[in-house]
């Protein structure tokens, strides 16, 4: 197995925003501004790897019985982690991201990621394929809080990048934008995939 293409699989072929549509709940929620994507990306990536690591190294001592209730006590302690790092370094990150940073336990793509790949395959690619999956991720929610941001705000991470003379569409920052954006994207991306494969 290639580790490239473990890596690039979860930033292009199985994003997890834009091809497998897991992780809706902070998606859509997080995206009003460019830098909470980031940081919800970021926080995401670091239990993805962390978990798919451990996952990866505990499998064989698992009884399957109960290896669904054991992951989840995996990523819920690298969670905690993330969750005490970003409010003792980032609070105002920490603040903004709120509710969302716990409920990193119960995200699809992590458990999809450790049930599927991390307890199935050796420890270099779990850690990729949580990595890739994870830029995947953040990459997805940058873009979507780019959108918004400028559309509703006409700020980039805080920063004025339109003419005073533009009129933000303040609809983009609330959560039917999400929704806006989110299927705007999607269909474009479809169309630019499905105009791929065919040629």
């Amino acid at each position: 197995m290639k580790i490239s293409k473990v890596f690039f699989n979860g930033v292009l072929k199985e994003n997890p925003t834009f091809r497998l549509v897991l992780g809706m709940c902070p998606t859509l929620a997080l995206t009003t501004a460019a830098i909470n994507g980031i940081g919800m990306g970021l926080a995401t990536t670091f239990v993805l790897v962390g978990s798919n690591l451990v996952i990866c190294l505990l499998k064989n001592f698992i009884p399957s019985k109960v290896r669904i209730p054991a992951y989840v006590v995996i990523i819920a302690t690298f969670v905690t982690i993330v969750d005490m790092v970003m409010q003792a370094f980032v609070p105002a990150l920490y603040e903004s991201l709120g509710i969302y940073i716990p409920l990193i336990v119960v995200n699809c793509i992590i458990l999809a990621r450790a049930e599927s790949f991390a307890s199935k395959n050796s420890i270099l690619p779990s850690i990729v394929d949580g990595l890739g999956m994870g830029i995947g991720f953040t990459l997805a929610l940058l873009l979507l809080g780019s959108i918004r941001e400028i559309l509703g705000a006409g700020t980039w991470f805080g920063m004025p990048v339109v003419p005073g003379s533009f009129n933000p569409a303040v609809i983009m920052i609330l959560p039917p934008g999400g929704f806006i954006t989110l299927g705007l994207v999607l269909g474009l991306l479809n169309k630019l995939t499905g105009e791929t494969e065919q040629s």
